[in-house]
Parts: structure tokens; sequence; C-alpha cells
């Protein structure tokens, strides 16, 4: 869309472009973080979503985003001239809102590479919605997608097995994704992990078999207490995992993770949710760790987190120095030097690029090495004094 024309007859650029070009003052942008801007619902929810990679503005945004009224978001859900960052803004299981879902579904702008996505992790009532969707019915890959999703219940797969008859897929096979990059170039480590029993990295860094042999059955308590490390941020205790039903979701998760075959868990690592990547990430087989770094659709702020991490393999935290991209983000620096699982290498050179503040509070920092703590206060005395400070 062109910009708008002033008194002169001049044409302005738009806001959105403004903003792209970090034009506009701080005070603007915080009022755009915060849908205060008088500008039309579609532009703003561009702006917004723009502004949700922002590393300042970025959370304020996407609470406005998650607030904002439902009519704009299901017109901009629809309209199949929203710019493609808003429709995979939407999109995004993180985001996605049921009651959105059936106009994005059915927007030809919305590619299908992001349907498949969605059928991958869809829920019991995203299941629902995609297959009463004009345009999923059509579209055989999706359907396949819908067909290996684990929470698909059999009269949903027998409506599934029906499309694909009436679009001449009837006895076809569901085969499994084609190989990811990664997993051509790790075969031969893949192939020696193979078999081998799913467990996970604890919090004190060795090895948690959670010994899934039978699946199909409840949780006992015994297990419970195991996996209260693998779902830490739902800050619940032992015997009350059977009645939450967010904890069932994230157990069930766990429960089909967990039936994976190695090259399996790469895959889902590459394709899968957020959530699936918060457990792989702490997988105690690390070419499936590893995987996780790998996909193109980790975002820094999931880095951030696993930087932070104290129940992951060493290597994983050195692979995350290992790469520019993420030492860019100084949130990932200051978390991995304040982990103490970092290895000592790794963090004594990250010590340098942290800010005075930091390096004052590292040095307190009982949890860390003695040798970190110490270089650290070493370093703050020395930008203290180039500072002028007292």
């Amino acid at each position: 869309m062109p910009g708008v024309c002033n008194a002169e007859g001049t044409l302005m650029p738009r806001m959105i472009e403004l903003i792209r070009e970090s034009a506009v003052p701080a005070n603007i942008m915080r009022a755009a973080a915060r849908g205060a801007l008088a500008l039309p619902p579609a532009e703003m929810i561009e702006i917004l979503v723009h502004l949700s990679q922002n590393p300042v503005f970025a959370e304020q945004s996407r609470m406005t985003l998650a607030g904002w009224d439902e009519a704009s978001s299901l017109a901009a859900a629809s309209d199949p001239d929203s710019p493609a960052a808003v429709l995979e803004y939407f999109s995004k299981p993180e985001n996605l809102r049921p009651r959105l879902l059936p106009a994005l579904l059915d927007n030809p702008s919305l590619p299908e590479s992001r349907l498949l996505d969605i059928a991958r992790g869809a829920s019991h009532e995203s299941i629902a919605i995609m297959l009463a969707s004009s345009r999923v019915q059509t579209l055989p890959g999706v359907l396949h997608a819908l067909a290996v999703n684990q929470r698909l219940e059999g009269h949903e797969a027998a409506r599934v097995q029906e499309m694909l008859a009436q679009l001449g897929e009837q006895g076809k096979s569901v085969h499994a994704e084609e190989p990811v990059p990664y997993e051509v170039e790790h075969a031969a480590e893949i192939a020696a992990e193979e078999g081998k029993p799913f467990a996970l990295v604890s919090l004190k860094g060795d090895i948690l078999g959670l010994g899934f042999d039978d699946l199909g059955e409840p949780v006992s308590e015994q297990k419970e207490v195991m996996m209260l490390e693998v779902l830490p941020a739902l800050k619940v205790q032992a015997g009350q995992m059977s009645a939450d039903p967010e904890v069932k979701k994230r157990v069930s998760t766990l429960h089909r993770i967990a039936r994976l075959g190695v090259a399996a868990r790469i895959q889902l690592a590459m394709r899968g949710s957020r959530e699936e990547r918060f457990i792989l990430i702490r997988d105690s087989c690390k070419i499936v760790a590893l995987a996780v770094l790998e996909s193109p659709k980790v975002a820094e702020n999931e880095v951030e987190i696993f930087a932070a991490m104290r129940n992951v393999r060493e290597v994983v935290l050195r692979t995350i120095t290992m790469k520019r991209k993420y030492l860019k983000n100084y949130s990932v620096v200051k978390a991995l030097v304040n982990n103490p699982r970092t290895p000592m290498d790794v963090a004594l050179p990250l010590l340098n690029h942290l800010l005075i503040n930091d390096l004052k509070w590292l040095s307190a920092n009982k949890n860390v090495p003695d040798t970190i703590r110490k270089l650290a206060t070493k370093l703050y005395g020395q930008k203290k004094v180039a500072a002028g400070m007292r």
C-alpha cells in the first residue's frame, strides 16, 4: 500500500515504513507497541507484528496482539492481501487462536507449508476445524499430515481417509518425511544411536531414564516425580499431575516423543512445535539435542532460555557459542556466563562482553565457578575505574 499525501501533495511514507527504518522517536515506538497509534487496524497489526521481533518492544507488542480485538484480527487473517509476516504470526502455534483458524486455513495467501506445520501439531479443537475447511479437504499433503497427528481420534481418522479416497489417494501409505540435510549429514551417528532408550538430561547433569514401558497406562507417582523436571514451568508437585489438564497435555507430548526413534525425533526437532523443542533440547542423545539448534523454526527467545538451562548437555551450550547469530543477542551471552553448566573455556571469553552492572551481579553469583566469579570481579573493577565510578 502506498503512502499518503500531505497538504502540499507530497507522498509521505506509511508509519510501518518509518518504524522499519527506525525513523521515529522512542516514544512513538512505545505507543506503537501498546497499539495506541491512530492508524487503520490492518496497519496497526502489521506494525505490532514487526515490533514482535524487536528486542526492546517485543514483549509489549505480543501482549497487545494477544488482546487485539477479534474483528480486526479476523479481517487480517482472512484478507489475501495481508502481509505474509502477519499471516505467519497468526498461524504460529504459540499465537494461533481457534477463532481465527478457519479464516487462516481458507486464506489462499497462507502457504501450504504453513498448513502442514499446523496439521502436524494441531490440537483436538484445531483438528476439527481443519477437517471442516474446504481448502484443507482439497490438499492431500495436509490430510496426510493430519493422518499422522497423534491427537487424531478414530472417527476423525476415518474422515481423513474418506477425504483422501475422494482425492484418489486411497490406499497410499503415509510416508515418513523426506530426510532433512542435517539428518543426511549425520546418518552414521543416527544409525549408531537408533534403538537406544529415550532419556533426558536432569538438572544434576546425569541421564534421567523415564522408562516408559507402559506408555498407554496412567503415569505412576514415581514417574510423576521424574517428569517434574520435564515440566518446570508448570510449578506442580507430585500427586497433582493427573488432575491438571495442562500437565496432562505436556505428559501426552512427552509420551509421544518417547515412542519415537532417533531419526523421527530429529525430524520433530526440525519441524515440531516450541513445546516439543523444549523437550528435545534435553534429549540425552546428542545428535537429537543439537538438531533443535539447527531448526529453522527455533526463535531467539527460545535460545535465550536454552542458554540458561542447566538440564542440557554441555555440548548444547558450547554449540550455541559457535553460532554468531546467537552471540549477537546480549541476553544469550549473559545467560551463558551465568549458567554453571557452561564449559569454563566457553564462559571466560564471554565475560569481556558483559556490561558493568551484569559483571557486578556475576561477581556475587555463588552458583558459578570461583574462576568465573573472580574474573568478573576483576573486570568489574577495571570498567568501574574506566567509567570514573566510585
